[in-house]
């Protein structure tokens, strides 16, 4: 079954909106994993708007499933992670004020630099993976540079799904072929719902793990946050129904 991992930055957004410490991020880490969250996500930028670097080394001593850190490898980031060192860290191409993800990365371009941050995190024992799009010659490159996983930017299919979900999906499961004959895991994440979900999943070969933050915390103001990740694992149950 593929894993769920809850991005919790939208709580710790709304505690930084008004000061203070409400909503409890952590205690918010703790009740989603308590309510059968496979893993946590948080992606610290820079400026600190949701998650802060504080919060990070907070989280990981309570946590007793896998903690996944997103975010762009600046010194001051690297530095965070070999600290805390998480399961997994998911490097993603965000400029520092990107509002959010946006684009996978260039895996030919960026080369070297890649290259350089994937062999220090796997010298110290965390597991890697780069957010890509669906291009397989990224995937392929990827693999060359040494990282574990890819996560798929599955914004292009939340968009198109609501209009024709085979041709939404078919670019995916191209890209998850490709990744699994370069011996890479599959994550993905960006704009999965209840809605496009179960689809995706039933869908690709190999989905180890999808990282769902703002859709699943939004959707957990009407329906609780404990029901709300009851929901999202349902959708991740395997269903010969695709």
């Amino acid at each position: 079954m593929t894993k769920l991992s809850v991005n919790i930055n939208k709580i710790a957004l709304l505690r930084n909106a008004r000061g203070g410490n409400l909503p409890d991020v952590v205690k918010a880490a703790i009740d989603c994993e308590h309510f059968g969250a496979q893993g946590i996500t948080v992606h610290p930028r820079p400026d600190e708007r949701h998650i802060r670097y504080a919060d990070v080394r907070a989280i990981k001593p309570i946590l007793t499933t896998e903690f996944n850190i997103e975010g762009y490898p600046i010194p001051r980031f690297l530095d965070l992670v070999l600290e805390v060192n998480p399961a997994q860290v998911t490097l993603v191409p965000d400029a520092p004020n990107a509002l959010t993800s946006n684009a996978g990365w260039d895996t030919i371009k960026n080369e070297s630099f890649l290259t350089e941050v994937v062999t220090e995190l796997k010298n110290h024992g965390i597991r890697t993976s780069i957010f890509i799009e669906t291009d397989t010659h990224m995937i392929e490159n990827a693999a060359k540079i040494g990282t574990d996983r890819i996560e798929l930017y599955t914004e292009r299919y939340a968009a198109m799904y609501p209009v024709d979900s085979p041709k939404a999906i078919l670019p995916y499961i191209e890209a998850a072929n490709v990744a699994l004959s370069c011996n890479l895991g599959i994550n993905a994440g960006h704009d999965l719902n209840l809605q496009n979900l179960k689809y995706f999943a039933n869908n690709i070969p190999g989905l180890l793990e999808v990282s769902i933050g703002h859709a699943l915390i939004c959707d957990a103001l009407y329906y609780g946050l404990e029901n709300t990740i009851q929901m999202y694992l349902r959708c991740l149950k395997p269903s010969s129904l695709a």
